[in-house]
């Protein structure tokens, strides 16, 4: 595998991160690849080393509203007026994925290794550069997709995060108000909780804003009052590597057969497990055609 950044250094690390999936097209493979990575993310959490623990928690809203269509495939059910933080006049309660991303990046990097495969750190200025390398190339190149793939579709959507001392939150948080101007989240690990966020379309500045970071932990103290006061740990910042469409596709490019798969946005890790299976499943489709 190559890549310019480390494992550490990449947009995944500066995750949330939980299984919500919120894109809409293309739908019915969002659906499927959703469904496909839950309960990847399940099995995996039996396994403390993955960084995957399963977490009850609210998705509330400021506007009456319905619970999302995938709400079944968790057991959402709607909050009781008791549940409602305030402010808040809708919800509904769940248990889902929560992954420490850092944690869950080295898992799946001694996990790659362990199956005979290796990461490569090297940078190319286009995607016919990688043709020589492998007989099937897989672009996974996020953000980078713009340049390396000339594809003007993709564009960068900024998301910086507040890591604190966690106070004793057990239950994450997420404000869901349809069109609201900015993210409210609070995911709680064992010793930290992730507060959240900002999404910022078209900036592709990766340093910390300190005005930022601020707005997110009063906006989080505001839900949550028990986070006033706890230490912080660090700041994380991200590039979204948003699209119209995620783009998974397949070409043949001299004699090399080479398969994109990027454009996620911010639900990478609720599509990765049923993207990566499909991406598989066409490189064995395409190899048994030609052998």
């Amino acid at each position: 595998m190559d890549t310019d950044r480390p494992p550490g250094a990449t947009t995944s690390a500066a995750a949330g991160a939980m299984w919500d999936p919120y894109l809409a097209e293309p739908s019915d493979l969002i659906e499927r690849w959703s469904q496909v990575t839950l309960s990847e993310l399940i099995a995996l959490s039996v396994d403390e080393d993955t960084g995957i623990r399963i977490v009850e928690g609210t998705q509330q809203s400021r506007i009456p509203c319905a619970m999302p269509a995938w709400s079944s495939l968790v057991g959402a059910r709607l909050c009781a007026p008791e549940d409602l933080r305030r402010g808040f006049v809708a919800g509904w309660r769940y248990r889902a994925p929560l992954v420490d991303m850092p944690r869950y990046l080295q898992y799946l990097a001694r996990r790659l290794a362990k199956a005979g495969g290796f990461i490569r750190s090297h940078r190319y200025g286009a995607v016919e550069e990688t043709l020589c390398e492998a007989p099937v190339v897989v672009n996974c190149s996020g953000t980078g997709a713009r340049a390396l793939a000339d594809d003007s579709l993709v564009e960068a959507v900024r998301g910086q995060l507040v890591v604190v001392e966690n106070p004793g939150i057990e239950s994450f948080f997420c404000d869901d108000t349809p069109g609201a101007d900015e993210l409210t989240y609070i995911y709680p690990h064992a010793r930290t909780v992730v507060l959240g966020g900002t999404s910022e379309r078209g900036t592709w500045d990766l340093s910390p804003d300190e005005e930022s970071a601020h707005r997110i932990i009063e906006r989080c103290v505001a839900v949550e009052p028990s986070i006033a006061g706890a230490r912080i740990l660090e700041q994380r910042v991200g590039l979204r590597p948003a699209r119209t469409r995620v783009r998974l596709t397949e070409e043949h490019r001299e004699g090399r057969l080479l398969v994109h798969n990027y454009g996620h946005g911010g639900a990478g890790l609720t599509l990765s497990w049923g993207c990566a299976r499909e991406v598989a499943e066409r490189i064995r489709r395409v190899i048994a055609a030609t052998t």
